[in-house]
């Protein structure tokens, strides 16, 4: 489920999956190059379903820490806080991510 944040100053794209039955958020952006991982609008795992990828050059990142597992990530994807309530997910701000402003 793709969001909006604000990623060190920047409106950013955000993701949230759901991998082993918990929910996880990144901010939609490469540790290799600035840019949105997807490789079709909201698809972010690669075809065995364990890895979150990198559709431009292959970065591969583990979906429950957002580690770099592979590719040429430069170290974990930008976390984002979760919590779950009654079948809802929220999302808490952090010093780096913070909600858009209107």
């Amino acid at each position: 489920m793709p969001f909006d944040v604000v990623c060190d100053g920047q409106n950013c794209r955000a993701f949230a999956i759901r991998f082993q039955g918990r929910a996880h958020a990144y901010v939609n952006r490469c540790t290799h190059i600035a840019m949105e991982m997807d490789y079709r609008p909201n698809r972010f795992f690669d075809d065995s379903g364990r890895w979150l990828l990198c559709a431009t050059h292959g970065a591969t990142y583990a979906p429950h820490t957002g580690e770099c597992a592979g590719g040429p990530g430069r170290g974990p994807l930008v976390k984002i806080e979760l919590t779950e309530s009654g079948g809802v997910v929220y999302w808490r701000p952090s010093p780096r991510v913070k909600p858009l402003e209107f």
